[in-house]
């Protein structure tokens, strides 16, 4: 099997920006001292602005991600409207399976759905490895990013084996992860060989992202925390481990981020990352000690923007202030924003963060 770190070389990485190694989000992903709190938000780019809306019109949501110009154009979108941070790439955790060949599409309401689940060794086998020929509109929409961003550090993205593997062995979005269990405890071989396929398949696709300009990277673990502290460890860990130990190679920061974990936070950052991220069901303050000396990002309730201004940004001064306690904080939501958040509304919190 090819490993991630053979993917071909596209050639030498661009010319980082003079400011962009003191950027606020560099600086707190490296546990330096910024000049104020750091902010971005998971999927600013997205369907909350009315002109991703309008840039999306009908474009399927793969057919987006594989297009580098658009790509570039929704990404942008949150930086040129909020004045965050930091950029996220604007893909999704399973475009490198499809950039790959396996049948799959994302159903509007539904989610990731797989034609063909993964059941055998040999339909494992059947998914090839991913290198920078499968996906040359990533490299050129990296590249026109990290020329309009200039100072500002751009995020690649990539889904965690986990994860990765339930939309691939459900055949879609599950709450239960039956079928993913049933193969992890029952079919071990097979488990194995597919969470080894997937990690390569994510640190390949970082790996293309980094080369081509990004300064971080953010492996996304949605439904990692289904699983207990010691079935993680056993049979997770490793891979997301593998992902994490390819991207520390290329020498930016790995932020390692899930929903409902906070039973695994201290395994996440021993699996590799430099910033743990913290959904809003855990408080700074008790996560802090759980990830140990690594900088923590998060963690308002994606909701508390529909509530009052002043009520969200006391929320957010709280938040802000526990963070004082870790080796760094990059202010975030706990999730994702919500499709319905009112846009001016994180307009508000940003410049509060700033400010603050």
């Amino acid at each position: 099997m090819t490993d991630a770190r053979t993917t071909p070389d596209p050639g030498p990485r661009p010319t980082p920006h003079p400011g962009l190694a003191d950027s606020p989000f560099l600086r707190a992903a490296r546990g330096e001292v910024p000049s104020h709190t750091p902010v971005w938000f998971m999927r600013q780019a997205g369907r909350s602005l009315p002109e991703y809306l309008k840039a999306r019109e009908g474009v399927g949501m793969l057919e987006s991600c594989m297009d580098a110009d658009l790509v570039t154009e929704i990404t942008l979108q949150p930086v040129r409207r909020y004045g965050v941070d930091a950029a996220i790439f604007f893909s999704d955790i399973v475009l490198p399976l499809k950039a790959v060949g396996v049948d799959l599409d994302i159903k509007p309401g539904v989610g990731p759905v797989v034609a063909s689940p993964v059941r055998t060794l040999a339909d494992v086998e059947a998914i090839p490895d991913l290198s920078a020929e499968h996906v040359p509109y990533i490299s050129r929409a990296v590249s026109q990013l990290v020329a309009e961003l200039g100072a500002t550090p751009l995020i690649g993205f990539a889904g965690a084996p986990f994860t990765v593997a339930s939309y691939l062995v459900e055949g879609g979005p599950s709450k239960e992860h039956a079928r993913t269990k049933a193969m992890m405890f029952g079919a071990p071989e097979v488990w194995e060989a597919l969470m080894h396929k997937i990690a390569g398949i994510a640190a390949a696709y970082l790996r293309i992202q980094v080369e081509a300009g990004a300064s971080a990277v953010q492996l996304f673990d949605s439904w990692a925390g289904a699983l207990t502290p010691a079935d993680y460890r056993a049979s997770v860990m490793p891979h997301s481990e593998r992902v994490l130990a390819a991207a520390g190679e290329l020498g930016v920061p790995r932020i390692h981020f899930g929903v409902g974990t906070t039973n695994l936070l201290g395994l996440m950052g021993e699996a590799g990352a430099d910033v743990v991220g913290v959904d809003w069901r855990t408080p700074l303050e008790r996560a802090i000690p759980l990830v140990g000396d690594r900088v923590v990002q998060g963690n308002l309730d994606p909701t508390l923007v529909f509530a009052p201004t002043e009520v969200m940004t006391a929320r957010a001064a709280e938040i802000i202030d526990a963070g004082r306690a870790a080796k760094g904080h990059i202010f975030n939501l706990g999730h994702g924003v919500i499709p319905s958040t009112n846009p001016d509304q994180l307009t508000a919190l940003t410049e509060f963060v700033h400010g603050y």
